[in-house]
């Protein structure tokens, strides 16, 4: 039998439907990914549970008097949009730590986290803050943070010790990307996914093929609000967080990936020109503009067979376009 896909980009506005169709995903047989998915077992990467510890140290430092860095308020677009390339740095270094297994034990997972978050800051020419905080508030910030930021460095771990060996496995990485309501395209850099896409690793980019869940923005948006649960039950959730409406509006408005899809120069793929390369990526799109995904927020015994059937079919089709196309980067 054929090898899986290496890595698989799993794209779309919010709440279009990505983490139900990795949670879909996580229910099929070893044989049956692959057979009908071309699909190995899964190591997850998403850059979503860096944008809720980045509106919670947000959250605490305006508490304390401080400017929020990346958030204003809890319902407001970030600061500087530099920080979309924020999140793909973090991103590129949790992929290299998973090709390269380094030993991560900090004393402290807020005080690492802080330090990845001016890291990634720097790469992208955004200004790093947390180096040069008040050392008292920054203490406070590691103490009120400390539980989230261990969790989310024991998520890490445990992907890391999935991807131990890669060599049968498929790499599933998922952010959303967009711009405001009504802009026109291309998008201006730093928003989009042309942006993001080129912010990639050459690492990722040589690997990666782009599965897009299709909906319209309109559709994200109710999607959105119907998902949405209050509390940790929601805001630290994959499946059930909300994003505010007018974030909704001003970053995910519109997105960029059909018109990439349009006028790449490859039929069927994403030119992604970055660094002196320019890089081809196999792309396909789920088309959940009818809503094939919301029924996976059900308990398992509630799904009915149909709503099975058209989500395993409709993503077997999209898996089959992009494993007929392999070009090779430039």
């Amino acid at each position: 039998m054929a090898r899986p896909l290496e890595l698989v980009l799993l794209l779309a506005l919010p709440a279009s439907g990505k983490s139900e169709v990795r949670k879909y995903l996580a229910t099929l047989s070893g044989d049956e990914a692959l057979s009908d998915f071309h699909l190995g077992e899964t190591v997850q990467l998403d850059d979503y549970p860096y944008v809720h510890m980045m509106r919670r140290i947000s959250e605490e430092l305006r508490a304390r008097g401080q400017g929020g860095v990346f958030f204003r308020s809890s319902d407001e677009p970030m600061i500087d949009t530099k920080d979309w390339g924020t999140l793909i740095e973090l991103v590129n270094e949790d992929y290299e730590d998973l090709r390269r297994q380094p030993r991560i034990a900090p004393a402290s997972a807020a005080a690492w986290l802080l330090d990845r978050f001016d890291a990634a800051r720097t790469k992208v020419g955004a200004e790093p803050k947390f180096a040069g905080l008040d050392a008292r508030v920054r203490a406070e910030l590691h103490d009120v943070l400390e539980a989230e930021a261990r969790q989310l460095l024991d998520d890490k771990l445990t992907e890391m010790q999935r991807g131990r060996d890669l060599s049968d496995k498929t790499i599933v990485i998922e952010f959303a990307r967009g711009g405001p309501d009504g802009a026109t395209l291309p998008l201006p850099a730093p928003l989009g996914y042309e942006y993001s896409l080129a912010q990639l690793s050459d690492a990722i980019l040589e690997r990666a093929s782009i599965l897009y869940i299709w909906v319209t923005p309109e559709e994200s948006r109710r999607k959105n609000e119907a998902r949405a649960k209050p509390g940790p039950d929601g805001d630290a959730s994959i499946l059930h967080h909300g994003v505010p409406r007018r974030v909704m509006l001003e970053d995910y408005g519109t997105d960029d990936m059909t018109y990439l899809m349009e006028t790449s120069d490859r039929l069927g793929t994403v030119r992604v020109a970055t660094r002196g390369r320019a890089f081809h990526l196999p792309a396909a799109r789920f088309d959940n503009r009818i809503d094939k995904t919301s029924f996976i927020r059900e308990d398992r015994m509630r799904w009915a067979p149909a709503d099975e059937r058209a989500i395993h079919d409709g993503l077997k089709e999209a898996f089959e376009r992009l494993t007929a196309t392999h070009p090779e980067p430039d």
